[in-house]
């Protein structure tokens, strides 16, 4: 293990933190253009987060430890999954500590974490909330595990830096199966973020609101790490979304000018990826809660499409 792959692998994760509100403003700035608004801006997360970090927490009478440790459980989750998929470089050393199973079981235990935590106090709502996130990650997930299978399938490894230094680093060649896993990945990728067509990140209507419902009780800083944690689970399926189907200009571990390279071309395939996200959601409607179920039916059906589709015509 070098020192460079560790300066490499620390600033993956310092970045992935950094920059993860920075997308969130992103999405919303492009969903404000699209409406027609002038928007909040693009530093607003951050003006969040600090506003919310001076405020005093509120806890309610009978909240247990664990409602009072989950955030931090659950932004250690995401950071150390942003820390395992490659961005910057293929190789680094928490690239070959986890592979794709045990980045999904990473957010799934940040999940299971912040579901607790919304049935913890009690409140109708928290528990509501907590119901519904279990209902859809108990569908996405096997729809994401079909699609990282995809990908397993053309590099042979369940590794992702395996899978990006495949696709990336040998001579080009089109996967029709990948493009049915990205239209599964995508599909999964709004329902385990709360983004519409399944939930809206900007309502409060206590009836429809998925993640929101969860975190009604939580103030200061604690609902400031969860709000931070929700841009890093965005930022993470962003850049799964990169390492499966767009690694290109990823370089391998010991390529110090490749890796400076990487950081500016991440930048603008998040810019784009974010765009994407608000002009799906600008052209989608908000469904009926009890239609999520069919929505990630059909991610997953595509996720296996993939894999037959690899298994027929590329195999």
């Amino acid at each position: 293990m070098s020192v460079s792959g560790l300066a490499a692998q620390f600033t993956e994760l310092v970045l992935a933190v950094l920059l993860a509100p920075l997308l969130t403003g992103w999405v919303n700035q492009c969903r404000a253009w699209l409406q027609n608004r002038s928007g909040p801006g693009l530093l607003q997360p951050y003006r969040v987060l600090a506003k919310l970090f001076h405020k005093d927490v509120v806890l309610a009478h009978n909240a247990s430890p664990l409602f009072r440790t989950a955030p931090y459980l659950v932004f250690g989750c995401l950071a150390l999954a942003a820390a395992i998929v490659p961005t910057l470089a293929s190789g680094l050393p928490l690239n070959a500590a986890a592979d794709a199973i045990a980045l999904v079981g990473l957010l799934a235990l940040a999940r299971f974490f912040i579901a607790l935590a919304g049935m913890d106090v009690g409140t109708a709502f928290g528990s509501l909330g907590a119901r519904r996130e279990m209902m859809v990650g108990f569908l996405a997930e096997p729809a994401l595990l079909m699609v990282l299978f995809t990908a397993s399938l053309i590099s042979h490894s369940t590794s992702l830096s395996t899978i990006v230094a495949t696709i990336a680093h040998r001579e080009f060649v089109i996967y029709p199966s990948l493009a049915f896993a990205g239209v599964a990945f995508t599909m999964v990728s709004l329902g385990e973020n709360a983004r519409i067509p399944i939930d809206n990140p900007s309502t409060h209507l206590e009836l429809t609101m998925i993640h929101e419902a969860m975190v009604l009780e939580y103030s200061g800083r604690h609902l400031a790490m969860i709000e931070w944690a929700a841009s890093l689970k965005l930022f993470v399926y962003s850049c799964i979304g990169i390492a499966l189907f767009l690694p290109f200009g990823i370089p391998v571990a010991g390529d110090a000018l490749g890796i400076v390279l990487a950081v500016p071309a991440l930048m603008a395939k998040l810019a784009v990826g974010g765009a994407a996200l608000a002009l799906i959601e600008m052209v989608s409607a908000k469904m009926r809660i009890f239609r999520a179920p069919e929505f990630m039916a059909s991610a997953f059906l595509l996720a296996v499409l993939a894999m037959l589709v690899h298994a027929l015509l590329e195999g």
